[in-house]
């Protein structure tokens, strides 16, 4: 077993150019290794996104995970209580071939005006699968992203279903059978492109990301930041560790039906990371709502 700490500066950034520039081969794997490990955030998890409310449709029924002030937010940083950073992509990136390559079409819900889950792995020339379940207008726009500037996927409305109404919801009710009609969204990526972010066009903090794998050897870190890649031939590779706010690699050999760790620190970054954070007291507040409230019945954020 061989063990090392690799601490990662922290890149913000939203480009990323890694194309194989070949074809992936599935061949009979039997003497292939494993990379394991863990990933943290070392130092305090930075402030999430805020988005005030009053000014984006659905204030009140998207206002049910809210701050209570009319504020809503995005946080990028999921850490848990031990600092185990969730949703990081692991990829091996110059493996030519190896193990099947499966692919199942993950599903994006966009429920209670957020889009679940915020990371996925996907392939190219395939898809994904979007589903509405929320009792209003949603808009995918899809938007693949390279040092070269963004090029739009796709945009497209994303229907919802005519059984469900606001009412039941602002009035707390349990609320079955939401999903309205599935989308099946092909994705296309441009040479040298394998990220793209997808928003919804009505309400700015619905948020998905998702990393284009021309390969298996991947794996998203759990909630505990545990990842685990298994049945790699053996060799050295190149390793990247990816988030919409961090972008790292290195280096990394794997021997024949050994296990390699690999615990990674992140260095949480400081300052002032986005143009839309939280300010309270602004001309924009919810008295322009006039009678209408916003409550946090769902959850009530913190920052």
């Amino acid at each position: 077993m061989q063990l090392g700490i690799f601490t990662l500066g922290l890149v913000l950034t939203i480009s990323l150019g890694t194309g194989t520039g070949w074809t992936y081969e599935e061949i009979s794997v039997t003497d292939g290794g494993t990379l394991t490990g863990k990933i943290t955030l070392k130092g305090d998890v930075p402030k999430p996104k805020g988005y005030n409310l009053v000014t984006l449709p659905d204030a009140v029924y998207c206002g049910r995970i809210s701050t209570g002030t009319g504020w809503r937010l995005l946080q990028p940083f999921v850490i848990g209580p031990e600092g185990g950073f969730k949703n990081v992509v692991v990829y091996l990136q110059n493996i030519k071939q190896g193990k099947s390559f499966d692919y199942t079409p993950p599903l994006i819900e966009a429920i209670d005006c957020k889009f679940e889950p915020y990371i996925s792995v996907v392939r190219d020339r395939q898809g994904i699968k979007v589903v509405n379940k929320d009792p209003v207008f949603h808009d995918i726009q899809g938007y693949e992203t390279s040092k070269r500037g963004a090029r739009v996927l796709f945009n497209t409305p994303l229907p919802m279903s005519k059984r469900l109404r606001q009412k039941d919801f602002l009035d707390g009710k349990t609320v079955k059978n939401r999903a309205g009609k599935v989308i099946t969204q092909p994705i296309k990526m441009g040479k040298g492109r394998n990220l793209f972010v997808m928003q919804c066009g009505f309400h700015a903090y619905m948020e998905s990301w998702a990393f284009v794998a021309a390969n298996p050897y991947y794996s998203l870190s759990a909630a505990d930041g545990s990842y685990s890649i298994s049945n790699i031939p053996p060799g050295t590779y190149k390793v990247l560790v990816w988030h919409p706010m961090v972008n790292e690699e290195f280096t990394v050999t794997l021997e024949a039906k050994g296990t390699t760790e690999l615990p990674i620190e992140i260095d949480a970054p400081r300052g002032r990371l986005y143009a839309n954070e939280v300010s309270e007291g602004t001309r924009f507040g919810v008295e322009l709502l006039g009678e209408s409230t916003i409550k946090p019945t769902v959850e009530l954020q913190t920052y």
